[in-house]
């Protein structure tokens, strides 16, 4: 499912998820832009095993395949991990601004522009960041601790981005996201709630990680980031609003059922606290 927009309007404007969309794009063009793109990645991205044995050398194999007079074949090559050009525990703020590719930094960033400035909205700028901020380092712990000797670099700002949906689901549980299902070959509207929609992600995210555990595999996905992050989300928006440490969020209404597989009929309701 892929969300084109929510019915939620924002009451101010999101100044802090805006500037984060802009970094991590400057990010990953400068990524582009580098000659040993690889490089950067072991310098800045967060190697669970380096932080957990920081000052050793971290080796890991990796299956190359090599050109034989039979052919190419694949071969294991013991490849040592790059020294962070930062101390080690800081790559686990720098990596939520890496990217390993197109389709991974705008698949993040769109979902990010779609849920992040009504969180934003509730939290306020400083809070906001400090929240954004906050998820991408539990997310980034929980895939530490729970794949502690992984030599393969983590980056990517799903974690936190895991933990705004999870805000998201909190603060607007009515809301109705406007989304794109492919069904074979073609691809239809929706209108969905919120509540589904995020938690079928939630859901994804961990049947996906459980099996990675029990495969001993991960696809190259940090799953229980992604995990990790929705429940930090989830949980520190529920406090805080029962605190009322943050701003009241939107009231909405659910629209008439007639409007639900209409595009045009897509409810975008004004304001009412």
């Amino acid at each position: 499912m892929i969300p084109i927009r929510d019915n939620i309007p924002s009451r101010s404007f999101p100044i802090v998820n805006n500037a984060i969309i802009l970094i991590c794009v400057v990010a990953f063009l400068l990524q582009l832009a580098n000659a040993e793109q690889g490089a950067l990645v072991d310098s800045y991205g967060m190697v669970p095993a380096r932080l957990m044995h920081p000052g050793e050398v971290i080796e890991t194999i990796q299956q190359v395949p090599v050109q034989t007079p039979y052919g190419i074949q694949v071969r294991e090559v013991v490849r040592q991990t790059s020294p962070a050009a930062i101390p080690e525990w800081l790559t686990l703020f720098t990596c939520m601004f890496l990217h390993g590719g197109w389709m991974h930094m705008l698949g993040n960033m769109w979902f990010l522009y779609i849920f992040g400035d009504n969180v934003e909205d509730c939290f306020g700028h400083v809070g906001y960041l400090l929240f954004y901020v906050g998820c991408g380092l539990l997310a980034g712990i929980t895939h530490l601790l729970t794949g502690p000797d992984s030599a393969i670099p983590t980056i990517g700002a799903s974690g936190a981005i895991a933990g705004i949906m999870g805000g998201y689901l909190i603060l607007y549980p009515r809301a109705m996201v406007l989304a794109i299902i492919p069904i074979g070959f073609f691809l239809q509207t929706f209108v969905i709630p919120a509540a589904v929609f995020l938690g079928f992600w939630f859901l994804l995210q961990f049947f996906q990680g459980t099996m990675a555990i029990s495969s001993a595999q991960s696809g190259g996905v940090a799953w229980w980031a992604h995990i990790g992050g929705f429940a930090a989300g989830l949980v520190v928006t529920f406090v805080l609003e029962k605190l009322h440490w943050i701003r009241a969020p939107v009231h909405e209404t659910l629209p008439d059922t007639d409007h639900i597989s209409s595009y045009r009929g897509f409810p975008t309701h004004r304001v009412r606290e």
